[in-house]
């Protein structure tokens, strides 16, 4: 209390708070919580959809080598390296997502993309992915 010529004011000072008090913090922690569990699991469905587009794309890529390959010297070869690719004869995916193998039976060939890592446990991403050729000479 003060005094103002005899007069005794009353004044009411009110401390202006600042920041988050614990309670609203916990909201927004629980609420980007909800969010990441729904969006998490989406995301890496979407992962998994996209690294799918990767055997399909290189077994025609190695089917296309190989047929210029038997242009060439007129066989296919089991040897993946033989085609350009790789330095061994099971061929690895950029990604490390698929090996590619190849199996040559007379004049046809089969090329065969096995998933690896999170593709091959993935109950909805297909495993096994054969590309047979379509003629033989």
């Amino acid at each position: 209390m003060k005094k103002n010529d005899g007069i005794e004011i009353m004044s009411c000072q009110h401390k202006i708070a600042h920041g988050f008090t614990l309670i609203e913090l916990m909201i927004v922690v629980a609420i980007i919580g909800i969010l990441a569990s729904v969006a998490y699991p989406s995301y890496n469905d979407y992962v998994v959809r996209n690294n799918r587009e990767e055997a399909p794309r290189e077994l025609v890529r190695l089917a296309n080598l190989q047929e210029q390959l038997f242009v060439d010297s007129r066989s296919y070869t089991s040897n993946i390296s033989e085609l350009g690719v790789g330095s061994t004869a099971i061929y690895e995916t950029p990604s490390k997502n698929y090996i590619i193998t190849s199996n040559v039976v007379g004049n046809t060939f089969t090329l065969t993309a096995t998933a690896q890592g999170t593709q091959a446990t993935n109950a909805v991403s297909y495993t096994h992915l054969t590309l047979p050729t379509i003629y033989s000479v």
